[in-house]
C-alpha cells in the first residue's frame, strides 16, 4: 500500500497545477505575453517561472549538494514566456516537470530527510529543508502565483478560474 501521505503530496501538487492550468485555458501565445496589469507578471511569464521552480526543487532534492550555490544569471528572463516558447509547449513541459516531482515523492528514502538549499543573496547562509517542507514550498508557489495569474487572466479577458472552467 502506498504512504498515503505521499499520495496526499502528488494530489495536491497536481490539484492545484491544474487550477493554474485552468487560468491559461483557451489563451494563444499573444495573449499569454500580455501585460494586463502594472505588474511585468504575464500568464506566459507564471507559467514559465512556475516550471523553471518545481524543476529546480526537484534537482536540488535529487542532488543534494552541500556546496550549491544559485547563479543570479540563471534567473534572467526567469517570468518571461521566451519567443520560442508556446503555451502548449510549456504545458507539455510542465506535464514532464510533475512526473519527475511524483516519481522523486513516490521514491524519495523520506519525507524527513534534511537536503541543503543552494546559497542564494536572499539566503547566504545554507539551510536545510526536509523533503516535505521543499515539497510544500513547491506548492506554495504555485499556489501564490495561481492568485497572480487570476487576476491577470480577468483583465485579460474578463474569465477567470472559475469562468475559465465554464467556457
Amino acid at each position: 500500500m502506498a504512504d498515503q501521505e505521499r499520495e496526499d503530496l502528488i494530489s495536491m501538487l497536481a490539484a492545484q497545477r491544474a487550477l493554474f492550468q485552468i487560468t491559461v485555458r483557451g489563451i494563444d501565445d499573444q495573449q499569454a505575453r500580455q501585460r494586463t496589469t502594472a505588474s511585468e507578471l504575464t500568464l506566459g511569464g507564471l507559467l514559465h517561472h512556475l516550471i523553471s521552480c518545481e524543476g529546480h526543487w526537484v534537482t536540488v532534492l535529487i542532488e543534494r549538494d552541500e556546496n550549491a550555490v544559485v547563479e543570479l544569471s540563471q534567473f534572467e528572463g526567469e517570468y518571461r514566456m521566451a519567443d520560442g516558447e508556446t503555451v502548449a509547449g510549456l504545458l507539455a513541459e510542465w506535464d514532464k516537470v510533475a512526473a519527475a516531482t511524483t516519481e522523486l515523492i513516490r521514491t524519495v528514502d523520506s519525507l524527513d530527510t534534511s537536503v541543503p538549499t543552494p546559497l542564494a543573496p536572499w539566503s547566504p547562509e545554507r539551510e536545510w529543508w526536509t523533503v516535505r517542507y521543499t515539497l510544500l514550498h513547491i506548492l506554495r508557489e504555485i499556489s501564490h502565483h495561481s492568485g497572480h495569474a487570476d487576476i491577470i487572466r480577468e483583465e485579460l479577458d474578463g474569465a477567470n478560474t472559475t469562468l475559465a472552467q465554464i467556457s
